[in-house]
C-alpha cells in the first residue's frame, strides 16, 4: 500500500500556523508572545531539522524500521507471517487506529525518557529551552533526537504493522504536537479527559516545581495518569516557561549543545566512575555530592515545604 507521508505538507502548514498567531499576538495587545531573536532561533532549529530529517530518515528511520520488519515478519508461503505465528497486521482501518495508540504509548515512553536520562535530555532540552509558549516554539527541535527516536519505535514493526502505516501515524503524532504550542486555545471540558491539550502542554513547558517532568503523552493523556505524571493547569498558578538553567543564547550552536557541555564539566566533578556514569545516563540535576537535585528530589521538598509554610515562597535550590 502506498501511503502519502502527512509531514511533506508540515512545512508550509507550520509556517502559515506561525504567521497567523504571530500576526494575532501583535494586532491583539500580545506583544510578549513572541520576540524575533527567540523567534528566529526557533526557526533555524526548525530549518535545521527540515533538512537533516529527510537524510536520518533514509539512514536511520527506513532502514531500521524495514530491517527490522522484514527480520520478524518474513514471507511464508507468499504470505507475510510474524515469527510468533500470526499473519503481520494489514491495511485495514482499525490497524490504523490499533498502530496510532501504539504510537502514542511508544511516545509517551520516548518523551519521558528524554526527560528523565539526562543525555536524552540534552538533545530535547533544545525544545524547551525558549521561555516563550508559541507555535514558533514547536518548531525548536534538538537535531540529535532524530538519532536514536527510531529505536524507540523499532517494536511496532517488529510485532507486525506495516513500515509506511508506522511513518504515517508518526506524521500525524507530529502535527498533534505542533497544534498544542499555542495558548490562545482555552480548557475545553470534557475533551480535556481523553485528549492531551494545550494548557496541559502549558505545564510541560513550565518550569514551575510542581509542573516539571509533567504530562509526556501525545496526543491522549492516558498514559500520564496510568503511571502518575499527569497534572492539570492551575488557572492560580503563574506559568513561567523555559528551563531551570537556560542557555541564555539566541545562538543556534549553542542551543543545541550547552546541556552537552555541562555534563562533559559535571563529569570532571568526581573520579569515581559511578558518579560519572550517573551525570550522563542518571536523571537531570543529579550529583553526587547534593549540590543540586532531581526534579523528584525538588519536588518531595516543595511538598513538604508547602505543607509546613504555605505562605512562604519557594526557594529553588538548584
Amino acid at each position: 500500500m502506498d501511503l502519502t507521508n502527512p509531514l511533506i505538507y508540515g512545512v508550509p502548514c507550520f509556517l502559515a500556523f506561525i504567521l497567523l498567531e504571530l500576526t494575532y499576538s501583535k494586532t491583539h495587545d500580545n506583544e510578549d508572545l513572541y520576540v524575533w531573536k527567540d523567534l528566529m532561533a526557533s526557526g533555524a532549529m526548525g530549518i535545521g531539522s527540515a533538512i537533516l530529517g529527510p537524510l536520518v530518515k533514509v539512514t536511520v528511520l527506513i532502514v531500521v524500521f524495514n530491517f527490522t520488519y522484514e527480520l520478524f515478519n518474513p514471507m511464508v508461503d507468499g504470505v507475510r507471517m510474524n515469527i510468533m505465528g500470526y499473519e503481520s497486521f494489514g491495511y485495514a482501518w482499525y490497524i490504523f487506529l490499533i498502530c496510532q495508540l501504539a504510537d502514542d504509548f511508544t511516545y509517551y515512553w520516548f518523551h519521558r525518557a528524554n526527560h528523565e536520562i539526562r543525555l536524552l535530555w540534552a538533545a530535547h532540552i533544545v525544545h524547551h529551552s525558549s521561555d516563550h509558549f508559541n507555535l514558533g516554539t514547536a518548531i525548536r527541535n534538538g537535531w540529535f533526537t532524530l538519532l536514536y527516536k527510531p529505536f524507540f519505535y523499532m517494536w511496532m514493526p517488529a510485532v507486525g504493522f506495516p513500515v509506511e502505516v508506522v511513518i504515517f501515524c508518526l506524521a500525524i503524532e507530529s502535527f498533534w504536537q505542533f497544534q498544542l504550542h499555542s495558548k490562545y486555545v482555552p480548557k475545553m471540558g470534557w475533551i480535556e479527559k481523553i485528549f492531551n491539550t494545550h494548557t496541559m502542554h502549558q505545564v510541560h513547558h513550565s518550569q514551575n516545581v510542581e509542573y516539571l517532568d509533567k504530562n509526556h503523552g501525545g496526543f491522549l493523556n492516558i498514559f500520564d495518569k496510568l503511571f502518575g505524571t499527569w497534572k492539570e493547569l492551575d488557572d492560580d498558578v503563574e506559568v513561567k516557561f523555559g528551563v531551570i538553567h537556560a542557555p541564555d543564547s539566541y545562538n543556534p550552536l549553542v542551543i543545541l549543545t550547552h546541556e552537552f557541555k555541562d555534563i562533559w564539566n559535571d563529569t570532571k566533578k568526581s573520579p569515581k566512575w559511578s558518579h560519572k556514569f550517573m551525570y550522563i545516563f542518571g536523571p537531570p540535576g543529579w550529583s553526587h555530592d547534593g549540590s543540586t537535585m532531581t526534579v523528584k528530589q525538588q519536588q518531595r521538598l516543595f511538598r513538604k515545604q508547602k505543607a509546613e509554610n504555605p505562605e512562604i515562597a519557594f526557594s529553588r535550590p538548584n
